[in-house]
C-alpha cells in the first residue's frame, strides 16, 4: 500500500495566489494576514518582489471565482486560496452569496485541476467573524496550512507513474 501525504517542510517550490474579497475587509485583512504569516514560516517569499506569490483583491466574496478561475487558467500556480466573509443579515442575500461563491469556487477547482483553498468565512455575526479571524484563532494560517498540504500534495501525484 502506498500513503501519499503533502509535506509542510519546504514549500520553497510552490508558487500561489490568493484572491482577498474587500467587502467586510476589517476580518479578510486579519485572514490575509494570517495567511501570510504562515506562508512565510514555511519558506514562501512574501515580500512586494515576490514571483511566488501573488494576492488579488475583489470587491465581496460574490467575485472570488472568477478571479480564481483566471489564477488557475494561468497555469502559473499551484494552488490558490481565497478569502471572504460572509455574515448573515435580515435578508436571504447571505444565502445566495455563499451558495454561489462556494458553487463557483469548487467548480474552477473541479474544472481546472488546481487545489483552491475555500477560506471564506460563514458567519451569523460579525463577532464570530472577528473570533475567526483572529480574536481566539486566525484561520488565515490554517487556510494557508492547507495550501501548502495540497500543493504538496498535488506535487507528488504528478510525479507518480504508472508501472509498466
Amino acid at each position: 500500500m502506498t500513503t501519499i501525504e503533502g509535506r509542510f517542510t519546504d514549500a520553497s517550490n510552490l508558487n500561489i495566489a490568493i484572491v482577498v474579497a474587500r467587502f467586510n475587509d476589517l476580518v479578510t485583512n486579519k485572514l490575509l494576514s494570517g495567511c501570510l504569516d504562515c506562508l512565510e514560516r514555511h519558506g514562501i517569499d512574501t515580500t512586494e518582489t515576490s514571483s511566488q506569490l501573488d494576492v488579488a483583491w475583489v470587491p465581496g466574496s460574490y467575485e472570488l471565482p472568477i478571479v480564481a478561475q483566471s489564477f488557475a487558467r494561468s497555469g502559473k500556480y499551484n494552488v490558490l486560496i481565497t478569502l471572504g466573509a460572509v455574515i448573515r443579515g435580515d435578508t436571504p442575500h447571505f444565502d445566495v452569496v455563499v451558495s454561489e461563491t462556494s458553487k463557483g469556487i469548487a467548480a474552477v477547482s473541479r474544472d481546472t485541476g488546481l487545489p483552491i483553498i475555500f477560506g471564506v468565512l460563514t458567519t451569523d455575526t460579525m463577532q464570530q467573524a472577528l473570533e475567526r479571524a483572529g480574536i481566539k484563532s486566525n484561520l488565515g494560517w490554517s487556510f494557508a496550512l492547507q495550501a501548502l498540504e495540497m500543493g504538496s500534495l498535488m506535487g507528488q501525484l504528478g510525479s507518480i507513474k504508472p508501472s509498466t
